[in-house]
C-alpha cells in the first residue's frame, strides 16, 4: 500500500497575489494598488490562472465538492463528488454520487473513487466486481484523460488545465462560502496544457487533447487572494464513442477547508479486480 498524509503544517500561505503578479511581471509591483490592478489586467490575469495549480501546490491539501453536468439529447445528467486532496502526494479521495432514477429511488450506490498521478481506482465501479475489490484504470488510455468519464473531474487536473489559458478576462469581485474571489473567464487549451503540465499529467491530458471535440475548454475559475482555486467551472465537448454525437459536459470544482488532513491509502495489488466488468 502507499500511504499519503498531509496535515496543517502549511495551511497558513505566506504568498499573495501581489508576489505571484510580481514573479511573473517583468515590472515588478511597488504596492498593493498596484498589484491588484496588475491582477485585472488581461496579462495579470494569465499570469495568474496558469500558476494557479502551483498555488495549490503550496496550500497543501483541501476538502473538494465535485459536479458533472451531461446534457445530451434533451436529458440532463448531474453527478456529484465529495472529498479530499493532497496537492503535494497527487492523491485524492471522492465518494462519488450518481442520480437517482425517475421514481427517485437511488439506482447506484455511491462509487469511492481515488485519484493518483495517471491512474483512477473504483470501488462499486460495476456489475460483477467483487465488493471488496477496486478496479483500476490508466487515465492515458481513456479518451478524455479521466476529465469526464470519472464522473468527477481530478481537483489538481483540473487546475493544471488552466496551464492552456489562451484568452482570460477579470470579471469582477464576488465571494465563494464566505470567501473574497477575484472572477475570471475565459478560454483554455487541452493540447496547450499538456505540453506545460507536471509530469503525471501529461499522458491524461495529451489523451483528452485528441478525444474531446475541441481543445478549446471555456471556464469560470474563481482565485483567491492567494491565487488558489476555490471555484472552477470548465465546459468540455465529448464525443459519444458509440452515436459519435457530441456530449455538452460542464464540470465543476468547490475546493474550501485549505490545510485539511487528506489520507489516501492506495489499493495494494491484490485488492484489484483483474477480470471483465459486466455490463448492466
Amino acid at each position: 500500500m502507499v500511504r499519503r498524509l498531509h496535515g496543517r503544517a502549511s495551511a497558513a500561505c505566506a504568498t499573495t497575489v501581489a508576489l505571484l503578479v510580481c514573479a511573473a511581471s517583468a515590472t515588478g509591483c511597488s504596492n498593493s494598488g498596484a498589484a491588484a490592478e496588475d491582477a485585472r489586467s488581461a496579462s495579470g490575469s494569465l499570469a495568474l490562472l496558469r500558476q494557479a495549480s502551483a498555488a495549490l501546490v503550496r496550500a497543501g491539501s483541501s476538502r473538494a465538492r465535485t459536479s458533472m453536468e451531461m446534457a445530451t439529447g434533451g436529458t440532463r445528467v448531474t453527478i456529484r463528488g465529495e472529498g479530499v486532496y493532497d496537492f503535494r502526494g497527487r492523491l485524492g479521495r471522492l465518494t462519488v454520487t450518481l442520480p437517482q432514477d425517475p421514481t427517485g429511488a437511488q439506482e447506484h450506490r455511491p462509487i469511492t473513487e481515488l485519484l493518483a498521478a495517471g491512474a483512477l481506482f473504483m470501488k462499486n465501479r460495476g456489475a460483477g466486481v467483487p465488493p471488496d475489490k477496486w478496479v483500476r484504470v490508466d487515465t492515458a488510455t481513456l479518451s478524455d484523460g479521466n476529465l469526464v468519464t470519472g464522473g468527477a473531474t481530478d481537483p489538481y487536473t483540473a487546475a493544471e488545465l488552466l496551464r492552456g489559458v489562451r484568452e482570460a478576462t477579470y470579471v469582477g469581485r464576488t465571494e465563494i462560502d464566505g470567501t473574497a474571489v477575484r472572477h475570471y473567464r475565459g478560454i483554455t487549451d487541452i493540447g496547450r496544457a499538456a505540453r506545460r503540465a507536471a509530469e503525471g499529467d501529461k499522458g491524461a491530458l495529451r489523451a483528452a487533447a485528441r478525444g474531446f471535440a475541441t481543445a478549446e475548454v471555456p471556464f469560470d475559475a474563481y482565485l483567491d487572494a492567494e491565487g488558489r482555486i476555490r471555484k472552477l467551472r470548465q465546459r468540455f465537448g465529448f464525443v459519444n464513442g458509440d452515436r459519435k454525437t457530441t456530449v455538452a459536459v460542464t464540470s465543476t470544482t468547490v475546493l474550501y477547508g485549505f490545510g485539511a488532513p487528506a489520507e489516501v491509502v492506495l489499493p495494494a495489488a491484490g485488492d484489484i479486480f483483474a477480470g471483465k466488468i459486466a455490463e448492466r
